[in-house]
């Protein structure tokens, strides 16, 4: 299966999730790429749209390798198999998450513009990707989740491998398509051009006068 682009899968993935209109419902999007998908699944609910926004920790001498996430809220998740294979120090960690967590906030001022963040207490949370590669981001959007009050965590996604609602600590994962060979989220897509800031910013804004 091949999806057109971000808001053709974010149709077919709303329609897997029609059983939870009506009910208290949030959808938030991960940036950048997530919030196009986000927006079709909130349209489609008559729910309202925010973001949850998470930075990758990267290895300081090999910054592509992720050996955690950090997200709102100081949820965390650490990959402790990387830090320990590449010897990570708890000094060079705490350096690199310090100085994500200055970038986590100016993003988050920057996406939202001012405007308070949703609700998510005693609500219904669906976190929506374009694709699950890792999980990583995903597990730490679940945490944040959390912590902010949700009382169920769906994780919704066009595309990821074969992976639990556990490893991901969500209550539930939908997904429109696992393939049997998984090889990169945008093998899965006919334009999977990247989304930009101010596209981010503009469906926010769109969304909030829905």
């Amino acid at each position: 299966m091949v999806f057109a682009d971000r808001e053709d899968a974010g149709r077919q993935l709303a329609a897997r999730l029609e059983s939870l209109r009506g009910c208290d419902v949030v959808v938030v999007g991960l940036p950048r790429g997530g919030v196009p998908v986000a927006f079709e699944v909130a349209r489609a609910l008559g729910a309202p749209l925010d973001v949850i926004v998470v930075r990758k920790l990267g290895v300081p001498s090999e910054p592509e390798v992720a050996m955690g996430a950090i997200g709102e809220g100081g949820a965390r998740v650490l990959n402790d198999d990387v830090i320990a294979q590449l010897g990570v120090s708890a000094r060079q960690r705490e350096v690199v998450e310090d100085r994500e967590r200055v970038r986590l906030d100016a993003r988050v001022a920057l996406l939202r513009g001012g405007r308070a963040r949703v609700d998510l207490a005693g609500r219904v949370v669906i976190i929506v990707d374009d694709g699950i590669a890792t999980g990583a981001t995903a597990r730490v959007a679940c945490q944040v989740a959390r912590r902010f009050g949700a009382t169920r965590v769906v994780i919704a996604v066009p595309v990821a491998p074969d992976i639990t609602s556990l490893a991901l600590g969500a209550d539930e994962v939908i997904c429109v398509f696992v393939p049997v060979w998984f090889t990169a989220v945008g093998a899965y897509y006919r334009d999977f051009a990247p989304t930009t800031d101010d596209q981010v910013v503009a469906l926010l804004a769109f969304g909030a006068l829905s």
